[in-house]
């Protein structure tokens, strides 16, 4: 039995040729589309906005009461490069040096500052050693040093690190007088008491290293030709030698431990007399929608609530990297020098972020650059380590000892391989970090954000002022600290 193949039967195409049913192109004038409200890509988390607590600013300024400090002179040098072979000092900067904190007669500073000689250093080659005279005092203009002493067994043990800005060598002050502070950057090396100071630590350079130095007999000279600095250099001592505790605050007098009728001290708390104030800032932009927008294509999505939906993203956006990096308030910049820390090695390590938890009593978050995350994550898994997450408002972030590591983009990265990790205590009850805003201002939208209606102008566009008010104040030196010098480069192989 034979099966005939028939040929398929010709498409029917109408009378002419054309199409039998509805195009969908055009259907889709009749239907509803599907869509999604404008989309942004640059919208951030934003971790920053949300950890902190913030706290109204009644008068638009904060005022932080703090007790009265002696610690002075937490600043750094600074330079005018040309090149490498032509660095120098800028002179109005060397007044950061503790001893010269202050000190105003700029022509002095000029001179002072014409005396330092450059000099360029290899890794491992050593700038003082320990117990040798204090000769020199030494600025870094570029690179990293070690402190490091030999401990009870004969071992070496880094104790400290001065990069850029850093300086040691204030004994250069008080050569004579046995009162110099002996401590690099005002904090990282000791001094012995009489008339010839000792280097206490040694320092060394960790990396290709640019500093500059000047001679303790130049530094005498010059001390010897001006009165005025004489009596501010004799006021600096008497100001250190005032009872103090280990932040530098005015000592609480108290008695302990005592039996019978002995005669108990009288104290008081003294203040600081010209305490810091935070006034609040500003992000300000005219948003701008034609009134035939308005009024036509307000359907589905207001126009206007879309409009305004984006701008406020964006002053949020503005109002995050500003807090990070304003220079009058933003963290980077108002974080304590006592607090600024430096890797160990260059990229970001356990023990580096466990040193940097330590200089405070609590620590509520970290933040990083994403990168400087990856970095530290690279680190950790080097060592078989493999840090946990932690829920935080509804999402799973990294952290490191139980504090959540936030991602930050708005921390910046210096030329592309180096970044900073911020470390904060918030809240008023703690003494930490806290947001600044105010509430209850006119045409309120967001709490201290305002949209004020500015009329509509002769081509028919209406005018919206919007404005975000906001500021950060740190309460005690050490709510926020900082890991500096981050190195986020891959390394190779």
């Amino acid at each position: 039995m034979t099966v005939e193949q028939q040929a398929p039967a010709p498409e029917s195409t109408g009378a002419e040729g054309g199409q039998l049913s509805l195009d969908t192109a055009a259907a889709r004038n009749l239907a509803t589309t599907t869509k999604t409200p404008p989309q942004m890509q640059g919208i951030t988390s934003r971790w920053l906005l949300r950890v902190l607590p913030w706290v109204q600013a009644d008068g638009g300024a904060y005022r932080v009461n703090r007790r009265l400090s002696h610690t002075v002179g937490r600043g750094r040098v600074a330079f005018a490069q040309a090149g490498d072979d032509d660095v120098t000092v800028v002179a109005p900067t060397l007044a950061e040096l503790p001893p010269l904190r202050g000190f105003g007669d700029e022509a002095w500073l000029a001179e002072l500052a014409s005396r330092f000689t450059l000099r360029e250093f290899r890794v491992g080659e050593a700038l003082a050693e320990a117990g040798s005279p204090v000769d020199a005092l030494w600025v870094i203009a570029h690179g990293k040093v070690d402190l490091s002493t030999r401990g009870k067994y004969g071992d070496h043990a880094v104790t400290g690190h001065l990069a850029d800005g850093d300086h040691l060598g204030d004994e250069v002050f008080h050569l004579g007088t046995g009162t110099g502070n002996g401590r690099g950057n005002g904090r990282r090396n000791g001094h012995s008491n009489g008339h010839a100071p000792k280097w206490k630590t040694t320092a060394r350079a960790a990396t290709p290293l640019i500093a500059l130095s000047v001679r303790a007999a130049d530094v005498r000279s010059l001390i010897d030709g001006s009165e005025e600095l004489r009596r501010h250099l004799a006021a600096h001592r008497q100001t250190k030698s005032k009872a103090q505790n280990q932040h530098g605050e005015a000592e609480i007098e108290l008695a302990a431990g005592h039996e019978g009728e002995a005669v108990l001290p009288g104290t008081f708390a003294d203040y600081e007399l010209k305490p810091r104030e935070y006034e609040l800032s500003v992000a300000q932009t005219v948003l701008r929608v034609h009134t035939r927008v308005a009024d036509l294509y307000n359907k589905p999505m207001s126009q206007m609530e879309e409009q305004l939906r984006l701008t406020i993203e964006a002053l949020r956006e503005r109002q995050e990297d500003e807090l990070v990096n304003n220079r009058s308030f933003g963290l980077l910049h108002n974080a304590d020098f006592d607090q600024r820390l430096h890797t160990h090695s260059g990229p970001p390590t356990p023990d580096d972020l466990d040193e940097l938890l330590s200089l405070r009593r609590d620590t509520n978050y970290l933040l990083a650059h994403p990168t400087a995350i990856a970095a530290f994550g690279r680190e950790c898994t080097k060592r078989g380590i493999y840090p946990p997450t932690v829920e935080l408002l509804g999402s799973h972030v990294p952290s490191w000892r139980g504090v959540p590591l936030l991602p930050c983009p708005k921390i910046a990265v210096a030329d592309g391989h180096t970044t900073s990790i911020l470390a904060m205590r918030v809240g008023q009850e703690d003494q930490g970090v806290i947001g600044l805003h105010q509430t209850g201002i006119p045409d309120e939208y967001q709490p201290g954000l305002s949209v004020r209606f500015m009329g509509v102008d002769d081509k028919a566009i209406t005018n919206y002022l919007v404005s975000a008010y906001y500021s950060a104040a740190v309460l005690v030196p050490d709510a926020l600290g900082v890991l500096e010098n981050v190195e986020i480069a891959r390394p190779r192989g």
